[in-house]
């Protein structure tokens, strides 16, 4: 990751708290994956099962790179992301490992908490990439929603898997662009 980026800062806006994950947020987080509709898009379906979660949660907090997020109002966790190093690109920051409540879905928390990301990576770089699963189209979708472009699909190993990921990238231009727009 580029030397200058911080990975787990605290990002606040609006009802949005994104802090660095920690050991305490083992329930709340399992609390927020449990549903299986969040997962049932998602190659990982089971991951709203204990003994699926609590591996993946634990590579999150291993990571160094994974926040919470959480409503500012009642403290309660929603979900979480995580900046990471991606693999084809090394010194890049990228974005991912992201899911959210249901009650949070089609409203305006993906975009709040991206852009909380996005600017805080912006800071330091000048592109920020994300890779998604081809069967993930709900990611893809709202990754596109942000203004990333699909660039390429590539052979890499991410989360434990290795095939083919979609790389999406959003610049620095292109997210101030869309926020004017």
């Amino acid at each position: 990751m580029h030397p200058k980026f911080d990975p787990q800062p605290t990002l606040q806006d609006g009802d949005l708290c994104l802090r660095p994950l920690t050991a305490d947020d083992r329930e709340p987080l399992f609390a927020a994956a449990s549903d299986p509709a969040i997962w049932a898009g998602h190659p990982a379906k089971t991951r709203h099962e204990r003994a699926v979660f609590d591996p993946y949660f634990d590579s999150l907090l291993a990571s160094g790179g994974t926040l919470a997020v959480t409503e500012r109002s009642s403290g309660r966790v929603i979900g979480c992301s995580r900046y990471y190093e991606a693999p084809d690109h090394p010194g890049s920051v990228s974005i991912g490992y992201t899911f959210l409540r249901r009650d949070h879905w089609g409203g305006g928390t993906n975009h709040a908490m991206k852009a909380l990301m996005f600017a805080h990576a912006f800071d330091v770089v000048d592109d920020v990439w994300l890779h998604i699963d081809p069967g993930n189209i709900r990611s893809q979708r709202a990754t596109a929603k942000l203004g990333a472009k699909r660039v390429c699909d590539a052979k890499l190993s991410m989360g434990g898997k290795s095939g083919v990921w979609q790389c999406w990238r959003i610049t620095r231009a292109d997210w101030k662009a869309g926020l004017a727009g």
